[in-house]
């Protein structure tokens, strides 16, 4: 593997990282550090939307780098209770919500279980939500560019496959969900990430599989 691949392979989990813990759960206060002190931005332009996405991002980390984290993180926990916990959610990052041909929860869910099976994934016991939810479809496809990286080359299908049949068919809607019920930047710059790193990934796997 060339520095070029292998340094695109680390980008690749390193967002989705970065997504995963941003929509798994309430942000933890490591997180919050984390992203405040040493989030690594690209040195050059990705795509329109990434690139939309990290400027938020930055904006995010410029109004707020000089504050304690723990208020940061203070913050960011109300507003993803608000808007993905509730008592009443603004948004249902599920995909059997967005979805027409089954009911929220329903059949639709056994769908993707059945697509993380055939790969040979499941999703970890520790997670807090069903396995149609946002976080955990991204943690299927972290799991898929780990295998595409140790040369598993049939990890390209079926990441292929799992766009075609189960992402694409809701992120944009939940992306703009997100967009028109978030009341901090740092939810909104999270939506354009996922938005354009969704369509990045799906590029690579149809030009790979």
């Amino acid at each position: 593997m060339s520095v070029d691949q292998r340094a695109l392979y680390d980008a690749r989990l390193e967002l989705v990282n970065f997504l995963i813990d941003a929509l798994a759960d309430v942000p933890t206060d490591e997180f919050v550090e984390t992203v405040l002190r040493d989030f690594v931005f690209p040195e050059e332009s990705v795509s329109d939307d990434l690139d939309r996405g990290f400027g938020q991002l930055e904006r995010f980390i410029a109004a707020n780098r000089d504050r304690d984290p723990g208020d940061v993180q203070h913050d960011l926990e109300r507003e993803f209770t608000r808007l993905f916990v509730g008592p009443r959610p603004r948004v249902l990052a599920h995909e059997t919500y967005y979805r027409d041909d089954t009911d929220f929860r329903g059949a639709g869910r056994a769908k993707v279980t059945a697509s993380y099976s055939a790969a040979g994934w499941s999703p970890p016991e520790e997670y807090p939500e069903e396995d149609d939810y946002v976080a955990v479809e991204l943690a299927f496809l972290r799991y898929l560019i780990r295998r595409q990286r140790s040369g598993a080359e049939e990890a390209f299908g079926y990441q292929r496959v799992f766009h075609e049949e189960h992402l694409s068919e809701w992120i944009d809607d939940l992306v703009e969900d997100v967009r028109e019920q978030s009341q901090d930047p740092f939810y909104e710059a999270v939506a354009t990430l996922l938005e354009g790193y969704l369509t990045f990934e799906e590029e690579i796997a149809m030009q790979m599989a």
